[in-house]
């Protein structure tokens, strides 16, 4: 019978003798019981991984983990008297269940004022919690934390394909690694696709606003729509603020028949207009240019036409019941509104 002495990865301590029987599985699980892990792979002092049972020898001393790389237990070592306290020494941490070894000179020289810095600056000081294998819990993302690691090694940001960079940016903040977070607010900006203001065309926008269901919130304010033809559209409940409908060459824009309920035109450019027999109950039109508008027939019922020029504008056969027509911008004549 062979007998063999556990530990857990990287550490020299609390070793378990154990006997060696059956299969390597057996040999995992009986590791798990001992050391109250959920071992997966040994290794041997040089840090081989051992794959098959036969390979294991009488006394041999073996390192026991949960998936991690090797981890050299000299590392994890007392340093020689002078050396005691110095930030050259070795640690391990558990970040989220990764493990990442790192010097302790790399988490306070860099940034001497983070969090980081204070947490390992001086031992004990800050009563760090430790798991099982002496490793120091922070219970934080690995996968934001490990750019921000790798820019205390080597003062560079590198983050890989499918990070994240608003959570490394919250974990620079949490830390307090002040260099690295404009570098990461710069690379934010530089990563957002452009805006696009450009103009889309009559055509694109008829096209989406046939898409639109009636129930969904449509917006074009401040959008350009000089000689639009919308002739029976259903823009009901569309924001259509601070638009010019207005063509330099003389154009009118057409929305006869249009439903307009509920529409939102409030500040728009609209001489000339055709909205005959539309329908605008609730619309809001406040401060709008409607000179020369042709409203004849239309619904205007509570909508709110304050500060608007109507002058020359065809109201006739309207409906205007509960219109507000307050601060008008030029006289509103009866032979406008009659039939």
């Amino acid at each position: 019978m062979r007998r063999v002495t556990l530990f857990l990865n990287g550490s020299p301590r609390n070793g378990k003798v154990v006997a060696v029987y059956g299969t390597l599985s057996d040999l995992l699980s009986v590791a798990s019981s001992k050391l109250g892990i959920k071992a997966t792979s040994v290794y041997n002092g040089k840090g081989g991984l051992i794959d098959d049972i036969a390979l294991i020898r009488d006394d041999d001393v073996l390192f026991v983990c949960e998936g991690e790389p090797f981890i050299d237990p000299q590392t994890d070592a007392r340093p020689p008297g002078g050396l005691l306290g110095s930030h050259t020494d070795w640690l391990t941490l558990n970040v989220g269940g990764r493990y990442f070894t790192t010097t302790r000179s790399t988490l306070v020289n860099k940034e001497p004022d983070s969090m980081l810095a204070h947490m390992f600056k001086d031992k004990g000081v800050w009563g760090n919690k430790q798991d099982h294998r002496g490793a120091f819990l922070i219970d934080r993302s690995p996968e934001y934390f490990e750019p921000i690691l790798n820019y205390l090694r080597h003062g560079q940001l590198i983050v890989n394909d499918g990070i994240n960079l608003l959570g490394v940016l919250e974990e620079a903040r949490f830390f307090g690694i002040d260099s690295l977070i404009e570098h990461l607010e710069v690379a934010i900006k530089n990563s957002q696709p452009p805006e696009d203001h450009s103009p889309i065309s009559r055509k694109e926008f008829v096209r989406f606003l046939l898409a639109t269901p009636t129930k969904s919130e449509l917006r074009c304010q401040c959008a350009n729509l000089q000689g639009v033809k919308m002739l029976c559209s259903n823009a009901e409940g569309a924001s259509l603020r601070l638009c010019n409908f207005e063509d330099p060459s003389g154009l009118k824009a057409n929305l006869e028949g249009a439903n307009l309920k509920g529409v939102d035109m409030e500040g728009s450019q609209m001489t000339g207009i055709n909205l005959r027999v539309a329908t605008l109950k609730n619309a809001k039109l406040k401060n709008c240019n409607l000179r020369g508008a042709t409203l004849a027939g239309t619904d205007l019922e509570n909508c709110d036409l304050s500060g608007c020029d109507l002058q020359e504008a065809n109201l006739r056969g309207s409906n205007v019941k509960g219109a507000i027509f307050e601060e008008m911008l030029t006289p509103l004549h009866m032979s406008q509104s009659v039939r």
